[in-house]
């Protein structure tokens, strides 16, 4: 079968992109279509579906769902994904940052919110063993306009450090369409990223 169709429409996070990993890995499907009903999911399918190598364009066939359509370039590899998400430059330690909240520690919020701030301004010091970042639940404050960490996120991700956002928490939030820095993300990601760190830090 060189095409399919796979309507996720309803389903929550991850489930649009494991359907769409799950049918790819089995058929290597020239063509695909996925329907979706909410944005963080079209993020999410399309730069998944783009990582393994097809052509994607969307289309919005009604109030909030959309027609995701991708097409594979010939001579495209079924794993680039997998090759792009785990690429890194020759370094000792792949480190991940795992970010749950806007700040740091318990107690005084306002405090809390400033050491993140300067946490996030020394981070370039790790050098080349800083490699990803995933921010969830409160956390996704921090990559939105007008955050006050919003500039030092944007030289780590100008550095080359992937920063990933959890699509499921800026929907909670009603921030998708403020996001200025990073990757909407899914639960699938986060959990290949944990396997993959050689180290994680949560402050």
């Amino acid at each position: 079968m060189n095409n399919t169709h796979l309507d996720c429409k309803g389903l929550p996070c991850p489930q649009p992109v494991l359907q769409c990993k799950q049918y790819i890995d089995a058929q290597q499907p020239k063509i695909v279509s996925v329907e979706v009903d909410n944005e963080a999911a079209l993020q999410n399918v399309t730069r998944f579906l783009e990582n393994q190598g097809y052509r994607v364009g969307n289309e919005q066939t009604a109030q909030n769902e959309w027609r995701i359509t991708g097409e594979r370039e010939a001579g495209a590899q079924a794993d680039k994904a997998q090759a792009d998400q785990t690429a890194t430059p020759a370094q000792d330690t792949k480190t991940l940052i795992f970010l749950t909240a806007p700040g740091i520690g318990e107690g005084d919020p306002g405090l809390g919110e400033k050491l993140m701030l300067n946490f996030l301004a020394t981070l370039p010091e790790m050098g080349p063993q800083l490699w990803r970042m995933i921010l969830v639940n409160g956390a996704v404050r921090l990559a939105v306009q007008d955050s006050p960490c919003l500039e030092a996120l944007q030289k780590l991700e100008a550095a080359g450090v992937t920063i990933l956002v959890c699509g499921t928490c800026l929907t909670h939030f009603e921030l998708l369409d403020k996001k200025a820095v990073g990757q909407t993300t899914n639960m699938l990601d986060v959990v290949t990223s944990l396997q993959l760190a050689e180290k994680v830090i949560r402050p």
